[in-house]
């Protein structure tokens, strides 16, 4: 049985409005309180939502939004504006309401650095989007050919979204004879994305030049799949431009390094009193005080060379310039940050490598924490194909116990990627028996997921 909640949502800029867009179309009943008529104009024509118009961060204002004293029938408040203080005050003040969780939006890193933070404000969870915005660009350089990458089973597999090469051999052959030819491949393409369609793949169905795929793979052979889509790709990572030295730039340069201590790392901008201070607090990469779409600049440290360049700064309209302009200079790869999810498709019309939206990464994470709470977990929504990924752990008294895969007849436009069964990971078939204590991956579009999932005796929140 579905249980829809009334959900207080406090900031209604391009991550309040991601997320409800997706938890009102779930059937919640959302509230939103913004402080700016013309974001709470531009929702309220967009969205079947209740507008209160104020500052989230005073009581009076949370009242109308029925945030009182004692209240029961409020059990979630989402802050996502972006000043830390009206979003730690407004979880603060719910909490002393009697709301049961609150969830924060951090714009400053050190209160997401310091995990006692949240537990010491009383907030549920509290989360910055720079976190997430570096691991993508870490697995997106380590996967040099991937648009998205998203981890599944604690980094084991993972979501890759990879563009079919022209050049690539397995381009006019059906996945079923893909997969003959590499029987030690253990992938499976989830969806296809041509032109304006996407679709659930059958093993019949060919891949064509320019498709995007989206594929479910083990880790340790992303890159084998990798060169079957993508055979002109270069090897080694060297090093990197980060243009940029604000909150995600500096938190891309220290999760990098992390990853690869050897690897050179130049961080650019144009102010030269927050070069002096980011050059003091990491020795890890090379702050270079300058104009990042200074070509004369750029040459002279050897853009011609570079692995990657990655734009950061605060305008999305200038990373997706100085991502093309990197590009045409030399650098193998381009990744741009964004905060609007319209720039999304950008990577299909400009010749730039991948796009990472720094806002949906946060909604994405928000919207995992409020969809089946149960005894399953959103791993990733997938905005742009209107998909999600989901984990699901099997209960003794679930449907599926006992069953086989085609016992079950999973909705069409769903699929069954993976299986982990204790510590091994495997691809199932339609006569893989589904056992209690199985993690189950399911792949499906957004509005087929509540009907796969009631196969698993699991229901959306």
């Amino acid at each position: 049985m579905e249980l829809y909640l009334r959900i207080v949502l406090i900031g209604a800029g391009e991550v309040g409005y991601s997320v409800a867009k997706n938890l009102s179309a779930d059937g919640h009943n959302i509230v939103i309180v913004e402080e700016n008529p013309d974001r709470a104009a531009r929702i309220n024509n967009d969205l079947n939502v209740q507008i209160i118009n104020g500052n989230g961060a005073r009581p009076s204002v949370l009242a109308r939004a029925g945030i009182t004293e004692g209240c029961s029938d409020v059990p979630l408040l989402i802050a996502c504006t972006n000043k830390d203080e009206v979003n730690i005050m407004a979880c603060w003040i719910a909490k002393k309401m009697g709301v049961k969780h609150v969830i924060a939006r951090a714009v400053g890193l050190e209160f997401t650095d310091n995990e006692g933070w949240a537990k010491d404000l009383g907030i549920d969870m509290l989360i910055s989007p720079e976190h997430s915005v570096a691991r993508e660009v870490e697995e997106l350089l380590q996967v040099r050919s991937a648009l998205r990458a998203t981890e599944l089973a604690g980094g084991k597999a993972g979501i890759y979204v990879f563009r079919m090469s022209a050049r690539s051999k397995a381009c006019g052959l059906p996945l079923a004879q893909l997969r003959k030819q590499n029987p030690d491949m253990m992938t499976i393409v989830v969806c296809i994305k041509r032109g304006e369609m996407s679709f659930v793949p059958k093993a019949d169905d060919v891949i064509e030049p320019g498709d995007l795929c989206y594929t479910m793979c083990y880790r340790s052979q992303v890159n084998q799949i990798e060169d079957i889509f993508q055979p002109e790709q270069e090897g080694k990572l060297r090093n990197v431009f980060i243009i940029g030295a604000g909150k995600a730039g500096c938190r891309t340069a220290r999760q990098l390094h992390s990853r690869w201590p050897e690897l050179t790392i130049k961080l650019f901008d144009i102010d030269k009193a927050k070069c002096e201070r980011v050059a003091m607090t990491m020795p890890e990469a090379l702050v270079i005080c300058g104009d990042g779409a200074d070509a004369g600049l750029l040459k002279s440290e050897g853009i011609e060379n570079a692995s990657s360049i990655i734009a950061t700064t605060s305008e999305d309209e200038t990373n997706l310039m100085l991502a093309v302009f990197g590009k045409t200079l030399g650098a193998s790869r381009s990744i741009a940050v964004v905060r609007r999810t319209n720039y999304l498709d950008m990577v299909s019309h400009l010749p730039i490598d991948a796009i990472v939206n720094r806002n949906q990464t946060l909604a994405e994470v928000i919207i995992k924490n409020v969809r089946y709470p149960g005894t399953s977990r959103v791993l990733t929504v997938l905005e742009e194909i209107d998909a999600e990924a989901i984990e699901v752990t099997v209960q003794p008294d679930s449907p599926a116990n006992g069953k086989t895969l085609a016992e079950l007849s999973m909705p069409a436009g769903s699929v069954v990627g993976f299986i982990q069964r204790g510590k091994k990971l495997f691809i199932p078939s339609g006569s893989t028996q589904v056992l209690k204590g199985d993690n189950v991956f399911i792949f499906a579009s957004t509005e087929i997921m509540p009907e796969a999932m009631q196969h698993f005796g699991e229901a959306s929140n």
